[in-house]
C-alpha cells in the first residue's frame, strides 16, 4: 500500500489553520500585555474594569460568531474556544466572561433567534453590549429544570416573576437570556427562554456574590418582579426553553473545558518558569528528577485535556454528535486545572501560598470547573448514559 502524500491526510488536532494561528497569537498577546498587568488588582476588587471590557470588544472576540453584516467576527465556535483557553491562561475571570458572551447567549440567539431578534440584538451584543444567560435558581441547579420562576400570558405580552441566582455577568450585563415557566402543569415542556433588556421595568440585579475564585467574574442574583416582556422577545417557540437550555449549555460546557486548559496551561508555565530559577542544594530544583517527571506528567494531563476540547468543539463545527465528548472535555479539563495549579503550589512552596504569586489565585480559579455549566456527576451521568445505551 502507498503512503498518500501527507497534505491529503486529516489534519491533527491541534494543528491550527493560518486564521486560527494570527487569532491564537493576537489574543495571547492582548491577555499579556493588558489583561495580567490587573489580574491581581481585579482579584481584590472582585471586578473587571469597563475600560477592560471595552477592549475586548475593540478586538472583535465579544461577537465571535455573529456574522459580518451585523457587526462581529464572523468566526467559528472553535475559534471561540481558542480565544477562551488564550484569556484563562491569564486570567480565567476574563475567560468566563468572553465564553459566555459567546458559547451560551450569541448561540442561543444565533440557534434560536428570529431574523427579526438578530438584526435588533446582535449587532450590540458584538459591538458592546455584554449577555448573560439566567437559568439556575435556589431550587434548580443540577436539576436545572425544576423552575419556580413564571411567567403569565398578558395581551401581547408575558410577565415573569421569580429569582435567579449565579447568573455570571449579570452586573454588567445588557441583555438576559431568562428562563421561566408558562405551564407549572407541562413539566420540562412549559419552560419558555425570553430576551430581557437591561432596564426593562421589573428586572432589577441583586446581590453579588463573594465568591472563593474567579472573582473578577460577576455572579449575581436577578430578580424579577411583574417584569413585562414583549411577546416579540420569546427566544425560540413557547414551550420549547428547555431544548434552547439543554442544546447551548452543551455548548458551554466545551468553552469551560477551553477555560479550564488555558487555567491549567497558565499555571504550569509559571510553574516551570519557577523550578528553573529556585535554587536547593546548590542547583535549580527543575534539574531534580523528581520535578522533572511531576512537570512531565502535568504537561501530559494538560495536552490530554486540550485535545478532548479541541475535538469536542472541531464536531461541533461540523455539526457532527458532540454531547458525549463535550462532557468528557469539561470533567477532565477541569480536574486537571485543580491537579495542575495544586503542583504549582506545591512547587512554588510557601510562595505558592501567598497573593504576592500568581499560582494561589489560579487554585482558587480551578475549583468553580467542577461545579457550574453542569457538575461533574452530571458529566459521568451523560457520559454513562451515551456508553450504555
Amino acid at each position: 500500500m502507498t503512503a498518500p502524500p501527507t497534505d491529503t491526510l486529516p489534519q491533527a488536532l491541534t494543528e491550527l489553520t493560518e486564521d486560527e494561528t494570527l487569532l491564537r497569537a493576537s489574543v495571547r498577546e492582548f491577555a499579556d500585555a493588558r489583561v495580567r498587568p490587573h489580574v491581581r488588582e481585579m482579584d481584590q476588587q472582585a471586578a473587571i474594569p469597563r475600560a477592560l471590557i471595552d477592549e475586548l470588544f475593540a478586538l472583535g472576540v465579544m461577537g465571535i460568531e455573529i456574522p459580518e453584516s451585523l457587526g462581529g467576527a464572523g468566526g467559528q465556535f472553535f475559534h471561540a474556544v481558542l480565544v477562551v483557553e488564550e484569556l484563562s491562561r491569564v486570567d480565567p475571570s476574563v475567560g468566563v466572561l468572553v465564553d459566555v458572551q459567546n458559547t451560551l447567549c450569541v448561540n442561543a440567539l444565533l440557534r434560536w433567534g428570529s431574523d427579526e431578534q438578530k438584526r435588533r440584538i446582535l449587532p450590540g451584543l458584538a459591538g458592546r453590549q455584554v449577555g448573560a444567560y439566567a437559568l439556575s435558581e435556589a431550587a434548580s441547579g443540577s436539576d436545572a429544570f425544576a423552575l419556580q420562576a413564571r411567567a403569565r400570558e398578558d395581551g401581547d405580552a408575558f410577565v415573569l416573576d421569580g429569582r435567579k441566582l449565579w447568573i455570571t455577568n449579570a452586573n454588567e450585563a445588557d441583555w438576559f437570556v431568562v428562563f421561566a415557566t408558562v405551564n407549572p402543569d407541562a413539566g420540562y415542556r412549559g419552560i419558555t427562554a425570553f430576551l430581557v433588556e437591561r432596564g426593562t421595568p421589573g428586572l432589577t440585579v441583586g446581590h453579588k456574590e463573594d465568591k472563593l475564585g474567579i472573582r473578577a467574574s460577576s455572579t449575581c442574583e436577578v430578580i424579577l418582579e411583574e417584569c413585562r416582556v414583549e411577546r416579540r422577545n420569546v427566544l425560540g417557540e413557547v414551550g420549547k426553553g428547555y431544548k434552547v437550555a439543554i442544546e447551548t449549555l452543551n455548548e458551554g460546557r466545551i468553552g469551560i473545558g477551553a477555560q479550564m486548559v488555558g487555567l491549567a496551561a497558565g499555571a504550569l508555565e509559571h510553574a516551570v518558569a519557577y523550578t528553573k530559577e529556585r535554587q536547593q542544594f546548590g542547583k535549580a530544583i527543575a534539574d531534580f528528577q523528581g520535578v522533572q517527571f511531576q512537570l512531565a506528567r502535568a504537561a501530559t494531563e494538560v495536552e490530554a485535556a486540550r485535545l478532548l476540547v479541541y475535538n469536542a468543539a472541531r464536531l461541533r463545527d461540523r455539526r457532527r454528535p458532540f454531547l458525549t465528548e463535550a462532557a468528557m472535555c469539561k470533567i477532565h479539563s477541569s480536574e486537571v486545572a485543580e491537579r495542575v495549579a495544586s503542583l504549582a503550589i506545591n512547587l512554588y512552596g510557601g510562595y505558592g501560598f501567598v497573593k504576592d504569586y500568581p499560582v494561589e489565585k489560579l487554585y482558587r480559579d480551578a475549583k468553580i470547573g467542577q461545579i457550574y455549566e453542569g457538575t461533574s456527576n452530571l458529566q459521568l451521568q451523560t457520559i454513562a448514559k451515551q456508553l450504555l445505551g
